[in-house]
């Protein structure tokens, strides 16, 4: 019998709770949601993790990618701990496990994606380095912009998207989630040539 290949543990960093969940920086949840509608899964509480987990896989057939989308209850600042413990439920390395966040350095709705580099102050990325014990896993970023005027950052991702964003926002969302499959299905640089462009 052959080895299953591991699966893609697709991470959406976001806070739990009605109260957040329009908020910019729960975007990443957005778009683990998504994912699942598109594969046709349903998230449930798992048994070795505080999250939100949903095990699907991307096109049909044995060969077909597995993916563990994830959303951790714990938390922003605690999502590292969901996502080391998923990580080894399901024997994922690094270098399948893709951070989906959102990212005050870049301009509303664009899309950056990379592996390892800093946390840009990112509270769910430095948990889940921590947790992770590296920084060499990919991170779909996806691009807030700057506060206006003198707003307080941390302000500024708890508050929910401006009308005018909320507009384009569905699209946007859409456009991740296929960024986030193109990764699992060609790999970063493919995808990078694909989603960096606009």
């Amino acid at each position: 019998m052959m080895e299953q290949a591991a699966p893609w543990l697709i991470v959406g960093l976001g806070n739990p709770g009605t109260q957040y969940a329009g908020n910019r920086h729960n975007v990443g949840f957005f778009i683990a949601d998504l994912l699942a509608e598109r594969t046709r899964v349903k998230f449930g509480r798992h048994r070795k993790a505080v999250a939100d987990v949903a095990e699907a896989r991307l096109g049909v057939g044995v060969d077909a990618p597995r993916l563990i989308l994830v959303k951790p209850l714990t938390f922003m600042n605690l999502s590292g701990g969901p996502a080391a413990a998923l990580s080894q439920f399901y024997k994922v390395p690094a270098e399948q496990i893709i951070a989906v966040h959102d990212e005050l350095d870049i301009p509303y709705g664009q899309l950056r994606l990379k592996v390892g580099g800093g946390e840009g102050g990112h509270n769910g990325l430095r948990s889940m380095t921590k947790s992770l014990a590296t920084k060499e896993y990919v991170r779909v970023r996806f691009g807030v912009g700057r506060p206006p005027g003198r707003q307080d950052p941390a302000d500024f991702v708890l508050s929910d998207f401006s009308t005018a964003e909320r507009k384009e926002l569905d699209f946007l969302v859409d456009r991740a989630a296929d960024a986030v499959e193109a990764v699992v299905k060609g790999g970063l640089a493919a995808a990078q040539q694909t989603y960096h462009t606009a």
